[in-house]
């Protein structure tokens, strides 16, 4: 496995908060940071432009002043996401301002992420890239990122068929450094599993959403709260590209969630001009299966206060129930 130690130093879990669209803000991310996780937001959530160099001076600015008051404390670093396409034409502008406040992590989605990883480590920033199959696991180790983010099967947002074991499993038998998992993680016992698959880090999204901070709409977050995960649907009609949603949140924009056509890969679109009538994220809210274990929506501080008494819980749990097994000698 692969964590830095000086990334490990400052983490009081292996969790990254995944960036998601519109819901993650500054507030989010910055109560993350301070409980022991790493936050993560979109660039594309900063809006207009200029207002993405404000949220990362606001972001550095108050956790550095946390650090200061509680110098015991581990603070987390945070990441910036980087949609990589031809249709992000703000792509140039993000990089720049991340380069200049020096981003400590970044994401990158879609395509290969070679001018972000070049970017990125001119002063020693780490790039994790998203994948869903191995042929784009493969195509970012090219691009020479720092780890790959696996999102697997049952994941909230854009999200792979693959389940966790199988993808996961295959990702180590040629790459053995840093991996973070995602699909359908909710509580400290899925950390825990992740990290026994093979992975050292738990990519969370969809509990965050149901959270105080998360800049969603209560009737999101009270949706997540009251959903299944039979309840969520996979489907690339919305963005051009396969993913989670919440059932609820399609039957509500007028449509047919069992009845869902299949759209073109060539619709994808992230620029900063569109203007559709349902929007994805804004109305058809996405969503992973782990919604069958979320049942409220605490604050971020009191949520990993939770995700560390369950995964410690876990891990002692774990290491008595194997007791009584011992390996032939």
């Amino acid at each position: 496995m692969a964590i830095a130690d000086s990334l490990r130093s400052k983490l009081r879990l292996p969790v990254i908060g995944s960036p998601m669209f519109i819901v993650s803000s500054p507030e989010l991310v910055i109560e993350q940071c301070k409980a022991g996780i790493v936050g993560s937001f979109p660039a594309l959530n900063a809006r207009p432009e200029p207002v993405l160099d404000e949220w990362l001076t606001r972001i550095r600015t108050e956790l550095d002043a946390y650090q200061q008051q509680h110098p015991g404390r581990r603070v987390a670093p945070f990441a910036v996401n980087q949609i990589v396409h031809s249709s992000n034409n703000r792509l140039a502008h993000d990089i720049e301002v991340c380069v200049r406040h020096k981003v400590p992590l970044w994401i990158t989605s879609l395509q290969a992420p070679d001018a972000v990883v070049e970017a990125a480590h001119s002063y020693g920033g780490l790039v994790y890239h998203d994948v869903t199959n191995i042929k784009h696991a493969r195509r970012a180790l090219q691009a020479g990122v720092d780890g790959l983010i696996l999102v697997c099967a049952g994941a909230g947002g854009h999200a792979g068929a693959l389940s966790p074991f199988a993808l996961l499993t295959a990702v180590r038998e040629f790459y053995d450094g840093t991996i973070i998992l995602s699909g359908a993680i909710a509580n400290g016992a899925g950390i825990l599993a992740a990290q026994a698959l093979g992975a050292d880090f738990a990519y969370m999204g969809t509990r965050f959403i149901a959270s105080q901070e998360a800049n969603a709409v209560d009737a999101y977050k009270q949706a997540i709260v009251d959903s299944t995960a039979e309840e969520i649907v996979y489907t690339n009609l919305f963005t051009g590209v396969h993913g989670n949603y919440l059932r609820s949140s399609i039957v509500n924009a007028g449509l047919d969630p069992d009845a869902l056509p299949q759209a073109d890969k060539s619709t994808m679109n992230f620029g900063s001009g569109s203007a559709q009538k349902a929007k994805a994220w804004r109305d058809i809210w996405g969503s992973g299966q782990s919604v069958a274990a979320i049942h409220d929506v605490p604050t971020v501080s009191e949520l990993v206060d939770r995700l560390e008494a369950e995964y410690f819980a876990a891990r002692e749990r774990l290491q008595r129930d194997t007791r009584g097994w011992a390996r032939e000698t």
